[in-house]
């Protein structure tokens, strides 16, 4: 696992903008390497901003968006085009402005598809990470190259809420009832997946989520309660955090975005 580093920005406009930068330099540089990149999006407030600026940056060509794998960490399980779905956030904010190839865009299903029963749509993800994996990931996914992840305000990630089982399961993806964020039904990849990861960047802004970044920073911090202090990139994990929700940090962990 890789040690953790973190990076401070003045604001929520700015975090999103330096985000948005590095997913862009670090798609070029994983495509220039082997030719194809695997980006794993999540929905939340931030992280849709920072597809946007994606979108909006005048580097975004310069990747070659149809040799991206586009995956999500979690979805809400609810039919395909409805707007609180991570997936319908993205393809406004960036994936409708860019020349993705279609069959690389691997939404987590919804109940109007073909599995309507949350629990086949999580193993049917599943088996569509597993296909993609290459011997090298040495897991039932593709290693990631990015994989984003929002920190919810109780310290979640993806749909991995504290407290909940789905934060002990040793699946690949798995079906979420009952969470405490509306809606209860969800899907999401488990803390194996996200860790098997190459790059796993966290991002959280705002004073709501000072606490949380706090504690999933604080050692020892168990996972069962703060989700958050579980993930881990193999070659690198990131915490991006503008200036409200570093507030309950030292001021000396960490250092400015440059």
């Amino acid at each position: 696992m890789s040690p953790v580093e973190i990076l401070r920005h003045p604001d929520a406009s700015a975090l999103a903008d330096a985000v948005a930068a590095r997913i862009i330099t670090t798609l070029v540089e994983r495509q220039s390497a082997a030719g194809h990149a695997h980006l794993c999006l999540t929905g939340g407030r931030i992280g849709t901003a920072a597809l946007a600026a994606v979108a909006a940056s005048r580097g975004r060509d310069s990747v070659d968006w149809r040799r991206v794998d586009i995956w999500w960490g979690d979805e809400r399980f609810l039919p395909e085009g409805d707007p609180e779905r991570n997936e319908t956030g993205a393809r406004a904010a960036l994936l409708d402005h860019v020349d993705v190839d279609p069959r690389r865009v691997h939404p987590m299903p919804g109940p109007d598809g073909q599995w309507p029963d949350v629990d086949d749509a999580a193993a049917a993800y599943a088996r569509a990470l597993a296909a993609a994996a290459r011997p090298e990931d040495h897991a039932a996914a593709p290693a990631m190259d990015i994989l984003l992840l929002g920190v919810g305000p109780d310290a979640h990630v993806a749909s991995l809420f504290p407290g909940q089982p789905a934060v002990h399961d040793e699946r690949a993806v798995t079906a979420v009832r009952g969470a405490p964020k509306p809606p209860p039904v969800r899907i999401t990849l488990t803390l194996p997946t996200i860790n098997a990861s190459r790059e796993v960047w966290l991002m959280a802004a705002g004073a709501e989520k000072a606490s949380a970044v706090h504690f999933a920073l604080t050692e020892g911090a168990g996972v069962l309660q703060v989700p958050a202090a579980g993930v881990r990139g193999r070659d690198r994990t990131l915490v991006l955090l503008d200036e409200a929700a570093a507030s309950k940090i030292p001021a000396s962990l960490g250092r400015p975005s440059a």
